[in-house]
């Protein structure tokens, strides 16, 4: 209320000197020169008085309802300067959340790279103990083995493929100069025509055997690069949580075996919920490469029956000319040959 009644009696003044100011005559002598205000003096003592009894700018308030309203509408600009500074510490203490986060997550990572290096170590060396799962030691090198035995036959095929490609072409060239020259030799027509069919027929049963032999290919590297390369990832998986598993197993060891006072006693119950949960981690991944293992034994026996019986009968039927066993070996197998010149690219892609 004594800030109101301040303003307002700042107001009154200040309306009263400017009525003042306004009523005022101005006399004029005979030069044309104003003549002297009789209350110069008194007009600048009242404006003085205003610019000094007037509200401070570094203390001014909002006022929320009008004149003669309660004091609880008025604002202090201190407030608002207040709830910018809580917003910034709000900001602050969330940035600091992330830090400290990101730094203990570096902390975690650094002491479990420590331990996995110093078992690592230990084992190369014969001074410290693995977990060995010797029936499922023996599958996964059994995998590895048959592995490269298969990308060897991948390598082998792909470099038959590209062998006989480069003969089917020659015979179709052959067989083309051929049927020109029967055209062009009329003593020899009958012996270039019986020439130019059969390159013409080799070059038709060729491509039947390139398309099943590349159908073999594709099914060979689909096993190959996609499932045994799945499972040997989940292998991987398993040997980092194994090496996890055993690096603080022997960290627990170490401990059980110092003193125990009352700091030591809560390393080990730290040790011990540590191990326990990169032993679960150790369990279930060895469990998920055990059943990998054997759906990816079931899978490759499937496929390669399959695969090998075709090449089988795809070989044999071409090199005993026996053209209908070919097509027969296509249709039974679902092979299907790509129209002459659909691996030659477009117009638009040559541009």
């Amino acid at each position: 209320w004594i800030c109101l009644f301040d303003t307002q009696r700042d107001f009154i003044m200040a309306d009263n000197i400017m009525s003042k100011a306004a009523t005022m005559e101005i006399p004029i002598n005979s030069n044309g020169d104003t003549g002297t205000l009789t209350e110069d003096d008194s007009l600048e003592q009242d404006l003085q008085q205003v610019m000094v009894s007037g509200p401070n700018l570094n203390e001014t308030s909002i006022v929320s309802g009008g004149y003669g309203g309660p004091a609880g509408g008025i604002i202090p600009t201190s407030s608002i300067k207040g709830s910018l500074n809580h917003n910034t510490n709000s900001t602050e203490e969330v940035s600091r959340g992330v830090a400290v986060e990101k730094l203990d997550t570096v902390k975690k990572w650094g002491i479990n790279t420590y331990k996995c290096t110093k078992q690592l170590f230990s084992e190369k060396f014969g001074r410290g103990s693995r977990t060995v799962d010797l029936e499922l030691e023996a599958q996964i090198d059994v995998l590895r083995d048959t592995k490269i035995k298969y990308e060897n036959i991948l390598r082998l095929a792909t470099a038959l493929i590209t062998h006989f490609q480069s003969m089917v072409q020659t015979q179709q060239a052959l067989g083309d100069t051929f049927t020109d020259l029967s055209q062009k030799s009329p003593e020899l027509q009958d012996e270039f025509g019986y020439n130019a069919e059969t390159q013409k027929l080799l070059c038709k049963n060729g491509e039947a055997l390139l398309g099943a032999i590349n159908f073999f290919v594709s099914s060979i590297n689909t096993l190959i690069n996609k499932t045994m390369e799945d499972t040997l990832m989940t292998i991987r998986q398993y040997e980092n949580a194994r090496l996890e598993f055993d690096a603080y197993r022997s960290d627990l060891e170490e401990l059980s075996l110092g003193p125990r006072d009352a700091a030591a006693v809560v390393r080990i119950e730290m040790a011990q919920q540590e191990y326990q949960i990169y032993r679960e981690k150790y369990e279930r991944l060895r469990s998920d490469v055990s059943i990998k293992l054997k759906f990816l034994e079931e899978n490759k026996v499937k496929v390669m029956h399959k695969q090998l019986l075709l090449f089988h009968n795809a070989i044999s039927a071409y090199f005993a000319g026996n053209q209908q066993q070919l097509e027969q070996t296509l249709i039974q197998f679902n092979v299907k040959l790509k129209p002459p010149g659909s691996d030659k690219p477009s117009w638009l892609e040559e541009q």
